[in-house]
This record gives structure tokens, sequence and C-alpha cells, in this order.
């Protein structure tokens, strides 16, 4: 028997959405982020932060924390491409002040301006002109 289609689309956006958690907690990870960092990095609480990584949460997509999520997600595979995928270089960038952002990359993307700033940055530096 086949599902209607509003719950295959209900099935789908569940399953998106943990994809898309895992993937957040995977990238912050790599680039070194803890669970109060991220917290800010995504707007959402610390304890949020925690029932995601314990699997008791879920990112609703279509939301502001998707989108920023998302925007993390972009900004670990822009960095990652551009150090060749070593995990030291990726964390050194993260916690060094870099001149033309005016500032650390892993402090500055706990505003939604600044991790938008950083991607931007990584994306020229990824594709310069």
């Amino acid at each position: 028997m086949t599902q209607p289609p509003a719950a295959r689309r209900s099935a789908s956006a569940e399953a998106q959405s943990k994809v898309l958690g895992k993937a957040l907690l995977r990238c912050a990870d790599l680039l070194g982020l803890n669970g109060a960092r991220l917290a800010l990095t995504i707007g959402v609480s610390e304890a949020s932060v925690s029932r995601l990584v314990k699997g008791n949460r879920d990112i609703e997509l279509n939301s502001k924390e998707a989108e920023l999520a998302a925007l993390l997600i972009r900004c670990f595979r822009s960095l990652d491409v551009l150090v060749g995928g070593n995990d030291e270089q990726r964390r050194a960038w993260m916690t060094s002040h870099n001149h033309a952002l005016n500032g650390v990359p892993c402090d500055l993307i706990t505003s939604a301006q600044g991790l938008v700033t950083t991607v931007a940055y990584l994306d020229r530096m990824r594709a310069p002109l």
C-alpha cells in the first residue's frame, strides 16, 4: 500500500531535517565549534543543540535556524576546499585573526551578518574574479 502524497512529503521533510542536523553537527565538529558557539551561530539555545546532538530534536526546515545551518555548512565546504581537507589548517583559520574580515572567523560567525560575510569571503577566495 502506498502512502498518500501528504504523508510522503512529511516523511521526506523529516528525513531532510535529520540529514541537515547531522551535516550541521559534523561541520561544527570539523570546524572546532563547541555547543555554545554552534548555538549562537544558528540562533538556538545550548539545550537545543544538546538535544540535537542526542537525536532528540531535528532542525525545522524553512526556519531561520535551517537557513543559518545551511550557511554554516556552506562555510565549512568552502573552507575545506581552500585548505585541502586539512583539519589542522581549517581549525587554525577559524581561530586566527583574519585581516580581510577584520576579526576571528569563529567569533564572526556567531552573528547572522558575520556568518554571511565569512561565507561570501570564502566564496570569493574559491573563485577569484
